[in-house]
């Protein structure tokens, strides 16, 4: 795993700041929330890949098994919920996603579906970097099981997203260092809202 980890740091080129990860023990509730609704979009993402390129049986392949494992992170995340009598409900999101979106092609196809791809890794991998730095500020041995184990999940994912790209455009990179830049600014600006995938929480300006 640490192997995984280090690819993936270099990847980010950031690494979640303290400030966020400082707060993520009173705001335990809030994130799990959070999260289950990741997991569920996150399963949505993939089978809108599969709608916008159905002809492309690789990337049909690798979409279909992710969306349905994505879906057995909700609902697992869903059980842990259950079992803490933390009820699910809406969450307005932060505008992390949307962030990145904002800069991706909307009419070239085989354009938009290489952006969507390289922000499908750049997600996979910020959830990825976050649930490993977590298993280091949170004392709870069923949380820290449970994201451990999603660890090594979002990093096959990360690489999965990745290799589809670089099918579609080898010279990915230049493309990707946008979206990076971008993910990095939002991830270090302070936001106003505490979420999954927020930036620095709202009283550090204070």
């Amino acid at each position: 795993m640490t192997q995984e980890l280090s690819e993936l740091f270099e990847f980010l080129g950031c690494r979640t700041p303290q400030a966020w990860l400082g707060n993520a023990v009173q705001n335990i509730d809030i994130l799990l929330i959070d999260h289950a609704h990741c997991e569920r979009k996150a399963a949505a993402s993939a089978l809108n890949l599969i709608t916008l390129a159905p002809e492309n049986a690789e990337l049909v392949a690798l979409m279909s098994p992710l969306a349905r494992e994505e879906m057995l992170h909700f609902e697992k995340v869903l059980q842990i919920l259950k079992q803490r009598n933390i009820p699910f409900t809406n969450l307005p999101p932060s505008n992390y996603a949307q962030s990145l979106h904002r800069i991706s092609y909307k009419k070239n196809k085989e354009r938009r579906l290489l952006d969507l791809l390289l922000i499908g890794a750049i997600i996979e991998a910020r959830s990825c970097e976050r649930f490993a730095s977590l298993l280091n500020v949170l004392e709870d041995d069923e949380l820290n099981t449970f994201y451990r184990s999603l660890v090594k999940a979002e990093a096959r994912h990360f690489r999965e997203y990745l290799r589809l790209a670089a099918l579609i455009e080898p010279h990915y990179k230049e493309r990707l260092q946008l979206f990076l830049q971008a993910e990095e600014k939002y991830i270090n600006s302070v936001d106003t809202v505490y979420r999954f995938h927020s930036g620095l929480p709202h009283s550090e300006l204070f």
